[in-house]
């Protein structure tokens, strides 16, 4: 590999991660063009504002640095069938970056060919968004142990009941994990942390810090018939639809809580809300739902026992300077010629 590599900032960057890309790796030429960027409407706005809209000048420009480099930071405009355009349109194109964690779905969607795949390598930012995420499968079970609906429909009522109720607590609770990648890891890192029994889903085997034991994934259903709480963390893949379905939900403990910080898709929407009415499903904290946005209609708005957050628990004040640093080590390893982190699995594009 050559001892520079021109990168195209495909997406808008803040200028403080800009230097801090250029800090960490020096070889890398920057190509940055200000103006021509659907600018962030908050911190992690990769998709930018929708209304902008380049001239036609603009957008030649943008072309033409797009068609130039070797490598891109992001998937130009966060769209797939431009990123199909540039790949077809830039030879020289080896390597590109996306922003989101899991990013193999958008690579998916660009329909490239396997030539194009096998030419140009993808990686995503899995990993960057594990303690945010963290922290918000810590806020889903909390909020199912202790019954959060049930306090704020007693306050908004001023209702001091007669009798107090029995609380559930972490250190009480034995806490399912699926899926123990980067994200995964480290919610069963925080949950051993407060006291919590761990079990996690492994394909491999390999042992994983805090959890105390690992479940093979054709094992689900039974497994999740013995814990207290399911937290969900798996990307979105063929293999991974509707895996939290009818035959796991029938399968749990009466009032077994529900989390996912994973994809949507993961969870069988039609199979969960039953699960949820007879209440073997006691409380569900979604950050993630299969279609996005939700639709006014779906009956997860309006349930009791469902908290919804929109796609929202992953963005943090550091998230952009968390990505540029994942970058720019990852280019380190490109230009070293070392396998790159986070590469995407071109088969189950994850």
């Amino acid at each position: 590999m050559k001892q520079k590599l021109r990168v195209g900032i495909a997406i808008d960057l803040p200028d403080a991660d800009l230097e801090l890309i250029s800090e960490i790796e020096p070889r890398l030429d920057l190509v940055h063009e200000p103006g021509l960027y659907r600018p962030h409407r908050w911190n992690g706005d990769w998709e930018g504002d929708p209304d902008f809209t380049r001239t036609p000048a603009q957008n030649e420009r943008y072309t033409r640095m797009l068609n130039s480099v070797d490598a891109l930071f992001g998937i130009p405009d966060v769209n797939p069938a431009l990123l199909s355009e540039t790949v077809r349109a830039n030879g020289d194109l080896r390597w590109v970056h996306t922003t989101a964690a899991g990013g193999g779905a958008q690579v998916k969607a660009a329909g490239l060919t396997a030539a194009e795949l096998e030419r140009v390598a993808f990686t995503t930012s899995a990993g960057v968004h594990g303690s945010t995420l963290a922290e918000f499968a810590l806020f889903g079970v909390l909020a199912g142990a202790k019954n959060l609906r049930k306090l704020q429909a007693d306050q908004a009522q001023k209702l001091w009941p007669a009798q107090r109720w029995r609380m559930r607590h972490l250190d009480e609770m034995t806490v399912l994990v699926v899926g123990l990648g980067g994200i995964g890891a480290t919610v069963a890192e925080r949950f051993k942390a407060c006291g919590s029994t761990v079990w996690g889903t492994s394909r491999s085997g390999k042992a994983v810090p805090g959890v105390d034991r690992l479940i093979d994934p054709s094992q689900l259903a039974q497994a999740a018939g013995k814990v207290d709480a399911i937290v969900a963390t798996l990307p979105g893949t063929a293999s991974t639809e509707g895996l939290l379905g009818s035959e796991v939900f029938a399968a749990v403990r009466q009032g077994t809580i529900l989390v996912n910080v994973g994809r949507g898709t993961v969870v069988d929407e039609a199979a969960l809300i039953p699960a949820l009415d007879d209440g073997r499903i006691g409380f569900a904290a979604l950050d993630v739902v299969a279609h996005e946005p939700l639709v006014a209609t779906s009956a997860l708005w309006d349930h009791p026992s469902v908290l919804i957050s929109p796609h929202t628990a992953a963005l943090s004040d550091q998230e952009t300077s968390r990505i540029a640093r994942l970058f720019a080590q990852n280019a380190t390893c490109l230009l070293e010629g070392k396998l790159l982190r986070n590469r995407v699995d071109t088969v189950e594009f994850y």
